[in-house]
């Protein structure tokens, strides 16, 4: 196995084949672990969707996720990702759906995607951009801004979740407990290390609902009303409706969605050591743009691929594309099932985010090994470190601030990820390169 002994931080490569039945294991837990359904209940709030159209439109989002992650993973990029619903188009969705109506909403989604496809192919624009404007020291930055913007939002959603704070802290920390033990346990443990180790994040949400069930914070009714079938259609919201504005907004949200999924594309080719070269990078922005395209005929919203995966088989040490493709076909499953789905939306949140918490920490880990070896002059600490502490400034943006600035500022703010990998893309090209010839100079004088 080729790719296993070059890379001893993963035990199955991306192209090493796995059965099945481990694929559908491994697949699950990438599901369970993402909030998935988090992004459409909030968009489903904001434009004041029934609850029968809320429960199908998180149904369709699961749809697309699912078509998206095999378009992705089969075609594009070819890479481990799962794909899975944005939050950076939330307030944009939500200012055309108010002012314009549902099939203004699904009518700017469409060519937006298909403009994002075109960069990857036939223009071939995508990767000369990347490979010009993102080295090494812009990569592995964009990877540590990846994590550190995610961790306060598990922090955030364990505070604010439904119940006890008290109980809230104490369900997410038995599961990110949970997690951490068995990583250990699957680092030292001979015969079952290999068990602990891929089945670890399963076996902490499952320890965790437990804990959770213990303070009654665990509430099932939803899945007896649930449907236990349900067939997807084009356009279920309304006909589309192209308006120029609404296009041209989502267009330019789609760029900032481009930005903040390649940075989940370094991650994932920095953990798994897999090269982005042109041919991928492009294949990438192609299987994104189709996979969105897709996604909005059948009524979900923009999709990007999810760093918290690249955690996980971080995690896990197993980045066979098996289990990504067996995880895309769980998401099309649960879109067809609304019961199989609402026992997914049954999870506690706080379950959710405290083994959360801990991915974020193995995607920041894999930043720093990418920059680790990199020269930290005063240039260098600049690109790196300004960045850092902008992503931090934006997370914890006031929400009056963020809603008195302009609509095309706010999309950008509204990511911790797009500001501070637009910022370090920057830096690294304002910043004048530190002379090297420094030290030789001294020398001669001497």
């Amino acid at each position: 196995m080729k790719q296993h002994n070059e890379n001893p931080n993963i035990m199955i490569g991306i192209d090493e084949k796995i059965n099945w039945r481990k694929a559908f294991l491994l697949g699950l837990q990438h599901v369970l672990a993402m909030d998935l359904y988090i992004a459409p209940i909030i968009i489903a709030g904001l434009l004041s969707l029934s609850t029968s159209n809320t429960t199908f439109f998180i149904q369709m989002c699961f749809l697309a996720a699912g078509v998206a992650t095999l378009i992705q993973t089969i075609g594009g990029l070819k890479l481990p990702v799962v794909q899975g619903p944005s939050y950076v188009p939330i307030g944009a969705l939500a200012a055309i759906g108010g002012k314009l109506g549902l099939g203004a909403v699904f009518g700017s989604l469409l060519p937006g995607a298909l403009i994002i496809a075109l960069l990857g192919y036939p223009l071939k624009w995508f990767a000369k951009a990347v490979n010009k404007f993102i080295p090494p020291l812009v990569g592995g930055t964009v990877i540590v801004i990846v994590g550190i913007s995610l961790m306060p939002s598990a922090f955030k959603s364990i505070y604010t979740a439904p119940g006890n704070v008290g109980h809230n802290v104490l369900i997410a920390f038995v599961s990110a407990a949970v997690l951490v033990t068995f990583m250990l346990l699957g680092r030292k443990a001979k015969a079952l290390g290999t068990f602990f180790r891929l089945t670890s994040v399963i076996l902490a949400i499952v320890i965790g609902t437990i804990t959770a069930s213990f303070f009654g914070e665990v509430d099932f009714s939803s899945v007896k009303d649930a449907a236990w079938f349900s067939l997807p259609s084009f356009f279920p919201f309304g006909k589309p409706v192209f308006d120029l504005q609404a296009i041209l907004t989502m267009t330019f949200i789609y760029l900032v969605i481009l930005v903040e999924t390649t940075g989940t594309w370094f991650v994932v080719s920095t953990v798994t050591d897999s090269k982005l070269d042109k041919k991928r990078l492009n294949r990438g922005a192609v299987g994104e743009g189709i996979g969105c395209f897709v996604g909005s005929l059948f009524g979900g919203t923009p999709m990007t691929g999810y760093s918290s995966n690249a955690g996980i088989i971080a995690i896990t040490k197993v980045a066979s594309k098996r289990a990504i493709i067996s995880a895309g076909i769980i998401l099309i499953i649960l879109g067809l099932i609304p019961k199989l789905s609402a026992i997914i939306t049954c999870v506690p949140i706080t379950v959710i985010n405290g083994i959360f918490g801990i991915v974020c920490v193995a995607i920041v880990m894999n930043g720093l090994k990418v920059i680790q070896n990199i020269v930290i002059n005063d240039r260098n600490m600049m690109v790196i470190g300004l960045p850092i502490l902008l992503t931090i400034g934006t997370i914890v943006l006031p929400a009056e601030i963020l809603n008195s600035v302009p609509p095309f500022v706010n999309y950008i703010l509204s990511s911790g990820t797009a500001v501070g990998a637009l910022a370090a893309l920057i830096l690294n090209l304002v910043i004048p390169e530190q002379d090297a010839k420094v030290p030789k100079m001294k020398e001669s004088h001497n």
